[in-house]
């Protein structure tokens, strides 16, 4: 029986918007490519502010954007998060379920978390984040009984901030036999978090950054970072941008190159790279082949709008992985 994957983080509906012209993030005081918190009030600033553009809806949030890459790879999944009694929330819940992922929600008063991604004409992304409902995840909701149906346990690097719930989360999974993944997320929640992400390294198995994330944590270059990490959990991916990515497992070392596609939205492509080497791991497959699957489903969603893709562009990635 193939492994079952289960997730925790923010549940966010993303609201994707393509703008020609910077110049409309410099009115918002928004610095481009940053991701900003924000509250209800400046979300609904922005939303009159971007009233009269196309906009494109999915579900979203970091790890629930890996799950579903999972979930339509074939794999059993579940997410656990706090949604809103709302529109938007049903919204997410539906569009997890459709692809079988089980949603494990909590629901709250607050509304719905959303993250405005403004995306730039040279592909860049910009986030307006308004967590809402996502705020309430607490360490109050693990339990062992969450754990029992699973075999991989999938943390969302932005839940490091709420040191009670990410210590608990990942002792209660591995009391419960999950082998635990994390993706760092973000390189300033890794810096301000540095001591609690070294005293639970050793209880994870699996660790994804990118290489500002990797320096955040160590104070190193990537390919010092790596053997860093993987000195400390069962296997280590540091992701170098155009460069590819780099793997380490005990002694082994793997590089992994880039393709030439054409960018259209950077969304969600690390969210995809740990999504296809995921698919690889629980199928058995050796650390390249997991590296190259990763980096094939990260310039798949490059090259579209958001962090989905449509049924024709996953028939033709499945049908490159079976070629592989």
């Amino acid at each position: 029986m193939k492994a079952r994957v289960l997730g925790i983080g923010s549940a966010l509906v993303d609201i994707l918007i393509r703008i020609k012209d910077d110049e409309i993030l410099n009115e918002l005081n928004i610095p481009k490519a940053s991701m900003q918190i924000i509250d209800e009030e400046r979300s609904a600033q922005i939303t009159e502010k971007f009233k009269d553009y196309e906009k494109i809806m999915a579900p979203g949030g970091s790890a629930a954007n890996t799950i579903h890459g999972l979930a339509k790879l074939g794999i059993e999944t579940g997410f656990i998060s706090y949604i809103g009694k709302d529109n938007i929330g049903e919204f997410f819940e539906k569009s997890m379920n459709s692809v079988g992922v089980k949603p494990i929600v909590f629901h709250s008063d607050l509304p719905s978390g959303t993250a405005f991604a403004i995306v730039s004409s040279d592909g860049e992304r910009t986030f307006a984040t308004h967590l809402g409902a996502s705020t309430e995840l607490n360490d109050s909701i693990i339990t062992d009984e969450l754990f029992t149906a699973w075999d991989y346990f999938y943390v969302e690097g932005y839940l490091i901030a709420n040191v009670p719930l990410f210590r608990k989360a990942i002792m209660k999974a591995k009391e419960n036999n999950c082998k635990v993944i994390l993706d760092l997320a973000s390189y300033n929640v890794v810096e301000s978090n540095r001591d609690v992400l070294n005293e639970m390294l050793p209880y994870i198995d699996i660790v994804f950054a990118n290489e500002e994330e990797a320096k955040s944590l160590t104070n190193m270059s990537a390919e010092d970072s790596l053997h860093y990490i993987a000195d400390k959990v069962d296997t280590a991916i540091v992701k170098i941008g155009k460069k590819g990515s780099l793997i380490k497992k005990g002694e082994e070392v793997v590089r992994i190159g880039c393709n030439k596609v054409d960018v259209i939205d950077t969304t969600g492509a690390g969210d995809m790279y740990a999504a296809g080497f995921l698919f690889g791991i629980i199928n058995e497959y050796d650390l390249e082949r997991c590296g190259i699957i990763g980096n094939l489903l990260a310039e798949s969603i490059i090259q579209v709008m958001g962090a989905k893709m449509d049924e024709n562009r996953w028939d033709a990635f499945s049908k490159t992985i079976n070629d592989l």
